[in-house]
């Protein structure tokens, strides 16, 4: 028996010859180095991969270094679409049939002030849209809709396949933690990243979305990709690539999945802080949201409910979520969802039943102008130091902690008016008035109002063509 690698046919294999016949033993070794050398991996020897990772076979240094392998050389269409599948399949999948009607799902790239979710799902739920959405908290800059939820006296989010199912049926809504045996592979390959420099590589972070996505068993999904100083990526352009992969993935498989590219240059709204938030999106149900924040929920929402066939217009899907408004359809969906989950809901029916924090630190403008600009992050970054966010996963949220803002990009200032109020249990938070004011800056002339919608994505499977809608 002879064995050898056989790396100049680009193989990553092991090649034993038994009885004058070639047989082929992954190992991973030769995977690595035929990925360091910017070769194709075969479907195979990523199932191969994603097989060990899962079952420990494969040692994290070695898939470290084929992590950092992908991440310098890439990955073709081919390769992503075959990680994501291994991926999916590492764990179980959720089989929603057993709900009637489109099942729907969304998914943030994550942002400073996105709640788009609390407010969104009932809406789109209160016109016959099913919504199954596993969720995650926020780590770092942004928030998580979990962490959100969590605000709300009693609410559950920790739920077995069985009651989402059965919740999701009744009201039409269930909003649950990603459940621990969906995608075991990606938490495994996800903490490796997150110490190894491997985060922003594009093939990885689509496969890392959509596996989950498409393992959480919706017929439609809605990606909301967004970017700018507030966002994961920074380029408008970077977005739209992450978003043509992902939509791509997902109608590889079968899905109808489009995307938003949407601008995170400012705060989306004025709260950011867990119960802030849910405190808004109480407001944006009752009528009396924040403009940017309604624009975006009436674009998603619109989407998905073409994406679910409710509605073949734009239009018209538009006028019947308003309507949800101002019938108070959504926020009797929502009230029943929350209800369902174990959640008080005379903290939405009352909400100023929500704790306020001990310290309110206003930020006055020191001098006149127009707000041509916002530092989102840094703001984001604010709230964690606040006690809105977490640096690690152990941490503690505070749900008071947070910032409302009061002035936004197009605004005209005053010195002395109000730029925001920060909210905090922790002491000396005062200190950090001066560096706040360096989050805004001011233009002698005035600044148009910037949308938050910028572009739609979907994708044509029989023509193999992006349909590209830009916003007015």
């Amino acid at each position: 028996m002879q064995a050898f690698f056989d790396l100049t046919k680009g193989r990553g294999t092991l090649l034993v010859w038994y009885n004058d016949s070639e047989v082929e033993i992954m190992d991973i070794i030769g995977i690595i180095e035929k990925k360091k050398l910017g070769q194709e991996l075969t479907k195979e020897e990523i199932q191969y991969w994603i097989d060990g990772v899962v079952s420990e076979e494969i040692k994290d240094y070695q898939t470290t270094a084929l992590l950092m392998a992908i991440r310098l050389c890439g990955m073709t269409e081919k390769e992503t679409f075959a990680l994501t599948e291994a991926m999916m399949n590492s764990g179980e999948l959720m089989n929603l049939n057993k709900i009637p009607g489109v099942k729907c799902d969304k998914h943030s790239t994550g942002g400073v002030g996105d709640k788009t979710s609390l407010a969104l799902c009932p809406m789109i739920a209160a016109l016959g849209v099913k919504v199954a959405k596993m969720s995650g908290r926020g780590l770092g800059f942004t928030g998580g809709t979990l962490d959100k939820l969590e605000a709300i006296p009693g609410m559950r989010i920790e739920i077995n396949p069985h009651e989402f199912i059965d919740l999701v049926t009744k009201n039409g809504i269930a909003i649950i933690g990603q459940s621990k045996s969906i995608d075991p592979a990606d938490k495994k390959l996800y903490a490796l990243r997150d110490v190894t420099a491997t985060v922003d590589s594009m093939p990885l972070i689509a496969s890392s979305i959509m596996s989950k996505k498409l393992a959480s068993g919706c017929d439609c999904i809605l990606l909301d990709v967004k970017y700018g100083s507030g966002a994961f990526m920074h380029r408008k352009e970077d977005a739209e690539e992450l978003a043509k992969l992902m939509v791509k993935i997902g109608n590889n498989f079968n899905r109808d999945v489009r995307a938003e590219i949407t601008s995170m240059n400012q705060p989306l709204g004025l709260a950011i802080g867990n119960s802030l938030e849910v405190k808004e999106a109480i407001d944006t149900l009752n009528g009396k949201g924040p403009k940017d924040f309604v624009d975006l929920c009436l674009s998603s929402g619109a989407t998905m409910l073409l994406q679910a066939k409710i509605f073949d217009d734009r239009e018209k899907a538009v006028a019947a979520l308003k309507q949800t408004i101002t019938s108070g359809s959504a926020l009797r969906y929502l009230k029943n969802f929350i209800k369902a989950q174990g959640g008080d809901v005379s903290y939405i029916e009352n909400p100023a039943k929500f704790p306020t924090a001990m310290y309110k630190i206003p930020v006055k403008s020191l001098k006149s102008g127009y707000v041509s600009g916002i530092k989102t992050m840094e703001l984001g970054l604010l709230s964690m130091k606040l006690g809105a966010g977490r640096e690690t996963a152990e941490d503690l949220i505070d749900p008071s902690a947070g910032i409302i803002l009061n002035k936004k990009i197009g605004d005209q200032v005053n010195k002395g008016d109000l730029l925001l109020t920060m909210y905090s249990e922790r002491p000396n938070m005062q200190n950090l008035v001066s560096d706040v004011l360096n989050y805004f800056d001011l233009s002698d002339h005035p600044v148009p109002v910037p949308p938050v919608v910028e572009e739609r994505i979907s994708y044509n499977k029989k023509t193999k063509q992006f349909i590209y809608e830009k916003e007015n």
